[in-house]
């Protein structure tokens, strides 16, 4: 069995990676690369990965699956 974060955690864990990241790109300080860093790192562990853009695949089919399983079914 694989233990799957809960959706409204990956959905923010999504949302802050990717708002950092738009951010260290466009010359975000040292302190917004940590904030990245320490984001990505969570994002990895609940994921089973080691990279962010692993980390963030993962964690948006897991979201996507979770949301199919809320459809109710015609």
């Amino acid at each position: 069995m694989v233990l799957v974060a809960h959706p409204s955690l990956l959905r923010e864990l999504i949302e802050r990676c990717e708002r950092l990241s738009r951010r260290v790109a466009s010359g975000g300080g040292s302190d917004t690369a940590r904030q990245l860093e320490d984001a990505a790192y969570t994002l990895c562990v609940v994921t089973g990965t080691r990279r962010l853009d692993a980390a963030l695949f993962v964690a948006r089919r897991q979201l996507a699956d979770a949301m199919a399983r809320q459809q109710p079914r015609r």
